[in-house]
């Protein structure tokens, strides 16, 4: 397993965590057009459904499924929406406003030739499943009989999955400065707390994550099952080794515990192969250990860190 930090980072945070994400990070924003698989019952065909179960139409929520999701052609599209929101994810942290999140800001031209990579790969897929429209009608007609509706289908998925991505400006606007100053330092004073914000939502994910990751590493090596010990993946091991790369990457440095508790979790898995924790159970044991007393204390922090609230603060 290779080894991906040296040794420890010295902990000397001189700039304030909100601070230095403000001056080194860039707002990425994501979205996506996509066509809805879904669609509600009328009013006629719920009141039908009611009488089986002696029912009032009014009190009763349906929908019925226009395509088969499971459909080779419709899973490669969503595939590449999957390996978009990994990828956004992956090179980011949380962001205080729905579909924004911060990326360094020498990342951007990396992502941005990623991410037009993957939109033709999308198009692409969308072009191929397109292709296979009509026999995908054909058998929702076959499955929802007299549900089935031509005009709940368009004639050409073209164009209605898309992923789009922009890179907004999340500082108080500059004009302000000259028209109002009082409301310019208002507005600076929200986005300061929302940088302060998005400090504690990225420490409160990096945190979450590696628990889960922790936890499951430590049940795969430590449980039996039926006496036997558990099977696990080498993805358990590499997982854990591919979130200490994004911490080391992404860490806003805002918590010198949480630091200080990856370090140790490194240093204990540093240069294991999966292999060696299947053949070596003394060893599979020790590890073991050692990360459930890296968990317990990360748990005490979760636990101990003060409450943080971070108001909107009003204008």
């Amino acid at each position: 397993m290779a080894t991906l930090v040296a040794e420890p980072r010295r902990w000397t945070p001189s700039v304030a965590p909100a601070t230095r994400l403000r001056a080194t990070m860039a707002a990425v924003r994501l979205s996506f057009t996509w066509f809805g698989v879904r669609k509600s019952l009328s009013a006629e065909q719920k009141a039908q459904a009611a009488e089986a179960f002696h029912a009032e139409g009014t009190f009763l929520s349906a929908g019925k499924k226009l395509v088969d999701t499971q459909h080779a052609a419709f899973k490669a599209v969503t595939s590449v929406r999957t390996q978009v929101l990994h990828y956004w994810r992956s090179l980011t942290v949380p962001f205080p406003e729905a579909g924004i999140r911060l990326i360094r800001r020498e990342e951007i031209t990396t992502f941005d030739a990623r991410l037009t990579s993957l939109r033709q790969e999308l198009a692409a897929a969308v072009a191929g499943l397109d292709e296979q429209f009509g026999e995908i009608q054909a058998a929702a007609q076959e499955r929802l009989g007299r549900l089935y509706n031509r005009s709940d289908y368009p004639q050409s998925l073209v164009g209605l999955f898309a992923v789009s991505w922009d890179y907004p400006s999340v500082e108080a606007p500059s004009y302000l400065r000259q028209l109002s100053p009082a409301l310019y330092e208002a507005e600076a004073r929200r986005v300061t707390a929302r940088f302060e914000e998005a400090v504690q939502l990225a420490e409160t994910a990096f945190c979450e994550e590696f628990g889960k990751l922790l936890k499951h590493l430590s049940e795969r090596l430590a449980g039996n099952d039926d006496g036997r010990p558990k099977v696990f993946r080498d993805s358990a091991v590499e997982n854990l080794t591919e979130f200490f790369e994004r911490f080391r990457h992404l860490n806003v440095r805002s918590s010198e515990q949480l630091d200080q508790l990856v370090a140790q979790a490194q240093n204990v898995v540093r240069d294991l192969r999966p292999q060696q924790l299947r053949d070596d159970q003394p060893l599979r044991q020790r590890i073991a250990g050692q990360l459930a007393a890296v968990q317990s204390q990360l748990d005490g922090l979760l636990v101990d860190r003060p409450r943080r609230n971070i108001l909107r603060r009003a204008v």
